[in-house]
């Protein structure tokens, strides 16, 4: 059987490496609670084996399982939603009701990854997407709770890095599953000044507005901790947000910024930009490892925050500023 690497980040919760690129790139979680267990983010179909088995690591079946709970629709963390639910019979998947629907009807989604990423990598790192009966799932609504064997788990809408994300509140853990809310943090930059976050303006709906009023809605919960899809956990959240806040106004303004210039090649320099920040806030909060293994373990974000803020760029063009 496939096995799968994860570890007990809190009582009843589990972070599950899902080998998406490297290791330390992206994870999702499981929670227990008794016998009743519960899915946040799924990784994508590769991965969905792995975390078969360390149901069954734990003692469990897939049977066990009551929720799939992806915090957002981008197949980092829900690529693997239909073949898990496929592969238990008793879950219901929780949704935000604009990511809903293309988890019941994968296609624009099949259609839209394939943009980004291209035919021949969508189906190496992401294989095929598979739907989910309609029936199973629920669109919450914005503060919905949701049962698991009598430990409460609340979802919270969170537009900004997308605007069908959803960040969920585990009264278990007294913790925040927060997808890419609380932005990026990979341990490798992890200093003595603590974690160094980013935040991840992926394609299609940057809103650095609404970004920051969804974290004004998730630290209302007092959290004690942020479990993060890109990587894992970080306590005392508070202190970190301004950090966070920050990124994300210093991304937009790099967009900004490059707003006027002609769209040809307008993309690769706000990647220039974008890099030579992200270099330097590392650097500025204390990273030593080489440029090389910076531009390495930061490769696939920097892409994909640059092609974010292009589209940014180009829905206010489109709305006139």
């Amino acid at each position: 059987m496939p096995t799968a690497q994860y570890q007990a980040v809190a009582d009843g919760v589990f972070c599950i490496e899902t080998s998406l690129y490297r290791n330390g790139l992206a994870a999702c979680y499981l929670i227990r609670e008794q016998d009743r267990l519960a899915f946040v983010d799924t990784g994508t179909a590769h991965t969905v084996p792995g975390l078969l088995a360390v149901i069954a690591d734990l003692g469990l079946t897939p049977a066990h399982v009551d929720y799939v709970i992806p915090t957002h629709v981008h197949l980092d963390h829900a690529g693997g939603a239909g073949a898990l639910m496929a592969a238990c019979p008793n879950a219901t998947l929780v949704a935000h009701p604009k990511g809903a629907p293309h988890l019941i009807d994968p296609a624009k989604l099949t259609a839209g990854a394939t943009a980004v990423y291209g035919e021949e990598a969508f189906a190496r790192d992401f294989g095929s997407l598979q739907p989910v009966p309609e029936a199973r799932v629920i669109a919450a609504d914005d503060g919905q709770t949701f049962d698991l064997a009598g430990r409460r788990l609340t979802f919270i809408h969170t537009p900004g890095h997308a605007n069908h994300h959803g960040c969920i509140f585990d009264a278990g853990s007294k913790g925040l599953f927060t997808g890419d809310t609380f932005g990026i943090s990979y341990r490798e930059f992890d200093t003595a000044a603590g974690p160094w976050l980013f935040a991840p303006t992926t394609p299609v709906a940057f809103d650095p507005d609404a970004w920051q009023q969804s974290l004004d809605r998730i630290m209302a919960f007092t959290p004690a901790a942020v479990f993060l899809t890109h990587y894992c956990r970080i306590d005392d959240p508070a202190r970190h947000l301004d950090q966070l806040r920050r990124s994300i106004k210093d991304l937009a303004t790099i967009a900004l910024d490059l707003g006027d210039q002609p769209r040809d090649g307008r993309k690769d320099r706000i990647k220039d930009a974008v890099t030579a920040h992200l270099l330097t806030d590392a650097r500025n909060h204390g990273c030593a490892l080489d440029e090389q293994r910076m531009r390495q373990l930061l490769a696939v974000d920097l892409e994909l925050n640059a092609q974010g803020l292009e589209v940014w760029l180009e829905r206010r063009e489109k709305r006139g500023g």
